[in-house]
């Protein structure tokens, strides 16, 4: 597989955006924008964050808002997407080379488990969240087995969401050393899931990605 980061995505975006639809090309020049941000990081929390808006920047839609999915709900619908137009298998290949690594430890790790943090909030049991993390572990080891790559990317998605909510919500200090594996490792795959991300998306130009939030007003 070539290489795949924001100088060679500009690139080709340079050379393609012409025969974009203008939604697509929005995503995408969002996007990189921030992968390029995030690239230019050696702050490992600063690159999460800048990782995390990127693949907002490339999934979010703006939807009528009695119809609004959770976040959750949107990225995982939207790597099942994604994974449906991924002719190269690109995503395929990120999963099982990243599983030995990010992937199995982020999956083994309480601490970007929601259900961790809900039993000691006194929202739910020791033995619910015990029986959930094990479940999840189970659920991406059947769907890793089956080769249903947008499953364990949205099990592994869900665990970088809730170091998201930690880090952006205030619930965790700059540069801690409570959380520096979870957030070399969550970064770590981001890293690599986004330059995949939008090339599938520049491949599909003519897929319908939905309007994105916010768009560009002139003046």
């Amino acid at each position: 597989m070539h290489k795949l980061d924001y100088n060679s995505l500009k690139q080709r975006h340079r050379a393609e955006r012409h025969g974009y639809h203008p939604n697509l090309n929005l995503r995408v020049h969002r996007s990189l924008s921030w992968l390029q941000c995030a690239e230019l990081q050696k702050d490992l929390d600063s690159r999460f964050i800048f990782l995390w808006i990127a693949f907002n920047a490339a999934y979010a839609t703006e939807i009528d808002e009695s119809l609004k999915l959770s976040e959750r709900s949107s990225f995982c619908s939207f790597l099942e997407k994604l994974s449906s137009l991924d002719q190269e298998n690109l995503l395929e290949e990120l999963i099982w080379k990243e599983f030995p690594n990010s992937i199995r430890i982020l999956l083994s790790n309480k601490f970007v488990f929601q259900p961790f943090w809900d039993f000691q909030n006194g929202k739910i049991s020791e033995s619910e969240w015990i029986d959930q993390f094990e479940n999840a572990k189970f659920s991406a080891q059947t769907a890793l087995g089956a080769g249903n790559t947008s499953v364990v990317l949205s099990i592994v998605l869900v665990r970088t969401y809730t170091l998201r909510n930690q880090i952006v919500h205030g619930g965790s200090t700059w540069r801690s050393s409570v959380n520096r594996e979870q957030v070399k490792d969550c970064a770590a795959l981001l890293g690599k899931l986004l330059p995949i991300t939008i090339s599938i998306m520049m491949s599909s130009k003519n897929t319908i990605w939905g309007d994105p939030c916010y768009p560009v007003i002139s003046y």
